[in-house]
């Protein structure tokens, strides 16, 4: 089985930084993309960044230049450094992977449980 596991989360003062890490382990063929997402509340799950297995970066509008999403390959893990943060990054944060699990290189998406990071104004 393949578990994802973040951590990290927590309370910080605006313009503070978190680093939030999220660790895959479980037999796996490779890790593809791996990325971040969170929801507020009331609020539907939305994109935050994503890295490829080329390590190609993407962010959304509302965190680029603040957040930095980066991979260690050799210790399956994805990092996200949250620096400037305000208000409105307060949200549950999801950590995504898409894993094949066997030669065929078919990937499938899986989450983690989730890390609440809660930013005080």
């Amino acid at each position: 089985q393949v578990q994802l596991v973040e951590s990290g989360g927590g309370l910080v003062q605006a313009g503070g930084s978190l680093r939030l890490s999220c660790v895959v382990s479980g037999i796996f063929f490779s890790i593809g993309d791996l990325g971040w997402y969170r929801q507020a509340p009331g609020k539907q799950r939305e994109f935050v960044a994503v890295i490829e297995s080329g390590y190609t970066s993407k962010y959304a509008d509302s965190v680029r230049g603040r957040f930095t999403i980066s991979r260690d390959n050799g210790k399956n893990t994805v990092y996200l450094q949250m620096n400037s943060l305000i208000s409105e990054d307060t949200a549950v944060y999801y950590c995504n992977a898409r894993i094949a699990l066997d030669y065929s290189r078919n990937e499938n998406d899986y989450w983690g449980q989730g890390t609440q990071v809660t930013v005080s104004s």
